[in-house]
């Protein structure tokens, strides 16, 4: 077991918050001299004090100590303590040498080889790339007919979850347009991802796939005035920018408009509704913000550099070699 010193030990605030952290191998001492007791005989009361005694942040705190049993390590017991009704914290706890040893984790099996390693590692490796495969099936089909950008028969597809009101998402933006001035086998989709607390990327992804409806460059034209004009936009001004963006695209502007401003309209709901499934697909592939970047079903969350991207690509490529 890790030992550490106690002044390691958090202020109260970072412990109740920060379980794991806090009790990373700490032992304590239960008792000094004397006959010594079994696991069993030791009294969670006199854990209990000790464990107030050692940790000076648990004083004052509600305390409730957990069963005592067998645990799957020769010599030691196990248990635990609540503190104040939603923390809980495990320990094994030795008789012969009357200490107590938080845990943060559960115990890690080190009985593997060397070869059994590289087996099950081979054996995750292989697993990915199926479930890689079979999420690109699935974002290829929700996707279909969606706007793109390169070749429609390109190796590599990358499908992002992105936010036009998301600074993050415009860093994403700056770095795909890179990528694919520099490579002529990707192809680029745009899938949904806005975020409830992004006033006007709801209502700019509503627009936007009016805007595809008709045609997909009305659809990239307010792609990219989104994030060139991002700072810029308000959800005040936003179907009205839209709206400017829109001029000289060609689509028929009161159409967009009946869809993307109107609510009570049947294109304003297909509209809706296409982001929301958007939105549920990508959560069920975890994505939890944005950008979320699916390289031929291989998920990199958060914004990415050029480089990073390209060297999942040249996994890719290469894995399509062998």
């Amino acid at each position: 077991m890790l030992r550490s010193d106690l002044q390691t030990i958090p202020p109260p605030q970072t412990m109740m918050k920060k379980k794991a952290r806090a009790f990373v191998g700490i032992a304590l001492l239960l008792a000094c001299g004397g006959i010594r007791a079994s696991a069993q005989e030791i009294s969670p009361d006199v854990i209990r004090a000790n464990l107030e005694y050692r940790i000076p942040q648990l004083r004052g705190s509600d305390v409730v100590m957990g069963m005592i049993t067998e645990s799957a390590v020769d010599g030691l017991h196990e248990g635990s303590f609540t503190v104040n009704g939603n923390q809980t914290f495990r320990f094994l706890l030795s008789a012969e040498r009357q200490e107590l040893f938080l845990l943060a984790v559960e115990p890690i099996d080190v009985s593997l080889t060397e070869q059994d390693i590289a087996v099950h590692l081979e054996e995750e490796r292989v697993a990915e790339l199926a479930a890689a495969r079979d999420r690109l099936d699935k974002l290829n089909g929700f996707s279909a007919g969606m706007p793109m950008r390169g070749a429609a028969d390109a190796a590599i597809t990358i499908h992002e979850f992105s936010d036009f009101q998301c600074p993050y998402c415009k860093r994403g933006f700056t770095t795909i347009e890179e990528l694919l001035a520099k490579h002529a086998d990707v192809r680029f989709v745009y899938l949904h991802y806005p975020l409830d607390f992004h006033e006007w990327a709801k209502p700019a992804a509503i627009a936007s796939v009016c805007a595809a409806n008709q045609t997909s460059d009305a659809f990239w034209t307010l792609h990219d005035a989104y994030f060139h004009d991002q700072d810029a936009i308000t959800s005040e001004n936003i179907l009205d920018k839209s709206q400017d963006f829109l001029q000289g695209t060609g689509i028929d502007l009161a159409v967009w408009k009946a869809c993307a401003g109107d609510d009570a309209s049947a294109a304003y709901h297909g509209a809706k509704g296409e982001v929301e499934a958007s939105i549920a697909l990508g959560s069920s592939y975890g994505v939890t913000g944005t950008p979320g970047f699916f390289i031929n079903g291989h998920y990199l969350s958060g914004a990415q550099s050029l480089e990073t991207l390209e060297s999942l690509m040249d996994e890719i490529r290469a894995e399509v070699v062998k």
